[in-house]
């Protein structure tokens, strides 16, 4: 961004004296963002693909739909079929922003020591998204995952049978600001807080809402 700082004339030329503005990220740099909405059917989201077809229409809306994104979402074993490991989704990294900070160098710092916040996961708009405190609360990031970034084992749902009902079952979330009901390490979790609930068991929208989200997801760009 340009602003004009001052006039001046000199010899009868009328000089006009600039100033750069702040400096943004171009949004094809883009390599990571938490959705600025989700597909708006709680915990089904047409599985693993029709999430990962949600982040890629969001970044393609935002100029980096030349990229191949993928949702950050672990399912479980179940009808015969392996469990999939949302870390081993999103490629290698590094990631960085909507504004071009870094919020992980690779899949290690990524579920150890990174820079996730509620000012660095930012939406494919650059917008910081509502976290503890704002209204309405929508910190609940539909994850499905261990804090390693692995699936759970078969038997007690935490991905909404595998991203496809919003009747059954129940999500693991994380916290995309870092802040929950106490100080431990489960409210300071990005992905895997605490299960979703709700008087629906806790996939459908109104069961993500009730509890401080919307059916938002992590989107990584896999190449």
């Amino acid at each position: 961004m340009i602003s004009i700082r001052s006039l001046t004339i000199i010899g009868g030329m009328l000089l006009a004296a600039v100033s750069a503005g702040p400096a943004s990220a171009d949004s094809a740099d883009m390599s990571f963002f938490l959705t600025s909405a989700g597909p708006g059917n709680g915990g089904n989201l047409g599985g693993l693909a029709g999430a990962d077809k949600h982040c890629q229409t969001l970044a393609q809306a935002a100029g980096a739909g030349g990229r191949t994104w993928r949702a950050y979402l672990s399912t479980q074993a179940a009808d015969g079929q392996p469990a999939v490991n949302a870390r081993d989704r999103i490629g290698k990294g590094p990631w960085q922003n909507a504004k071009g900070v870094v919020i992980a160098k690779d899949v290690t710092e990524l579920h150890g020591a990174n820079n996730l916040s509620k000012q660095t996961a930012l939406s494919e708009k650059g917008e910081i998204i509502n976290g503890r405190g704002d209204t309405p609360n929508r910190h609940d990031v539909l994850t499905g995952s261990q804090a390693d970034g692995t699936a759970f084992a078969a038997g007690e749902d935490r991905t909404c049978r595998n991203w496809t009902s919003s009747t059954q079952g129940a999500a693991m979330v994380g916290h995309s600001d870092r802040i929950g009901l106490r100080d431990d390490e489960p409210s300071k979790s990005w992905n895997t807080s605490h299960p979703s609930r709700g008087p629906d068991g806790g996939c459908s929208q109104a069961d993500l809402k009730s509890t401080g989200g919307d059916g938002l997801l992590y989107c990584f760009a896999a190449n």
